[in-house]
């Protein structure tokens, strides 16, 4: 039984000739064997024609030996030839490289961003070292942050670490003043009262980096369900929207929960502190606090409590009495699951995706 052996490197004409001169059987005489001529047999050996599987099974047959052992003596042949071809090997190489990038972060949503560049790996690669911070593929990036995410329980995933790297590219081209945490205090107090339209969101960027806080849109990642972040870049906080929720309601509490986190001093040096520990499990003392914080600026003296029949008159009445949108109170009433998600008080509910873009 003849089995492949590792060393045996060479075209396989070579191997048929030398299975021919050992039975000592000329090139017409094998031929008449296999019922081929004798062009056929003098190809082979010559390379000028690659055995197929047919002609595996019948050089086989004739030689005591099995299909596979002739294709494999083929296949092995010229992979060795391909490897000795250096443009063979460099493009190989930049086959590799386009993998593990491609298997450790979202490349083509970053190239479809712009924020990469769009074919070469080489090129690619420097700019992924860049936005991600750090010095190798290989590096496991860190990331100091609390994240308003719908999948909490679970480590961040690739596109929500990609977003969270492109808010912090952002953020860094922006100049703001010292940080000022009572006058950032009063300002995100005052922000409920202040947002009567989308238009209002318009101008919040340069308000919030006279008191030091960098704030920065990034669309929305496709499934990366995550509303906003903040954490500090050179000690400077840095709050980032996805605008995720779109309506304006949504938007505006996302951004009162993580200004919250900030002035609560959950984003400093921890290694992660994304609205989970480490170990993957929610601090819900932390979310508590931002969304306890976060309301207490939209209701001073409370929500009271609804009627059994919540009418628009009724919204109105309450928003006018704490000087807020009338879309924060539905959207509170909504969260507290006292209004369906579907009730038809948010219809024509107005959005921000216009005003965020205009951030940039």
């Amino acid at each position: 039984m003849y089995e492949f052996r590792e060393e045996d490197v060479q075209p396989v004409g070579l191997h048929l000739l030398e299975e021919l001169n050992t039975r000592e059987w000329t090139q017409a005489e094998f031929a008449n064997i296999l019922g081929r001529p004798v062009q056929f047999i003098s190809e082979i050996i010559n390379g000028k024609k690659e055995i197929t599987r047919e002609s595996a099974a019948q050089i086989g047959a004739a030689l005591g030996m099995s299909a596979e052992y002739w294709l494999t003596l083929q296949d092995r042949y010229h992979l060795v030839v391909q490897r000795a071809d250096t443009s063979n090997t460099a493009h190989l190489e930049t086959v590799r490289r386009r993998a593990k990038l491609r298997e450790a972060f979202p490349i083509p949503l970053l190239v479809q961003r712009g924020l990469i560049h769009a074919t070469d790996p080489a090129k690619q690669e420097r700019d992924v070292l860049r936005l991600y911070d750090i010095s190798s593929v290989d590096e496991q990036p860190s990331f100091a942050l609390a994240a308003r995410r719908s999948n909490v329980a679970e480590p961040m995933t690739k596109l929500q670490e990609a977003w969270f790297v492109c808010v912090r590219n952002a953020a860094k081209s922006r100049q703001v003043a010292r940080y000022n945490e009572d006058k950032f205090r009063a300002l995100a107090a005052s922000l409920p009262t202040r947002i009567r339209s989308a238009d209002d969101f318009t101008p919040l960027p340069q308000e919030f980096a006279r008191v030091g806080v960098r704030l920065v849109h990034v669309d929305a990642f496709p499934s990366s369900k995550l509303d906003g972040c903040a954490f500090l870049l050179e000690e400077t906080p840095v709050i980032g929207l996805s605008g995720r929720g779109k309506r304006l309601d949504k938007v505006l509490f996302t951004l009162l929960h993580e200004a919250a986190h900030v002035l609560r001093g959950h984003v400093g040096a921890a290694p992660i502190v994304h609205e989970a520990s480490p170990g993957g499990a929610p601090n819900k003392d932390l979310e508590k606090e931002a969304d306890s914080l976060a309301a207490q600026w939209s209701f001073r003296h409370g929500l009271p409590a609804a009627p059994g029949r919540i009418s628009e008159a009724w919204v109105e009445a309450v928003a006018k009495a704490n000087g807020l949108h009338p879309l924060v109170v539905i959207g509170r009433l909504q969260h507290d699951k006292v209004l369906s998600w579907r009730t038809s008080l948010v219809r024509d509910a107005p959005t921000v995706t216009k005003q965020l873009q205009e951030w940039s």
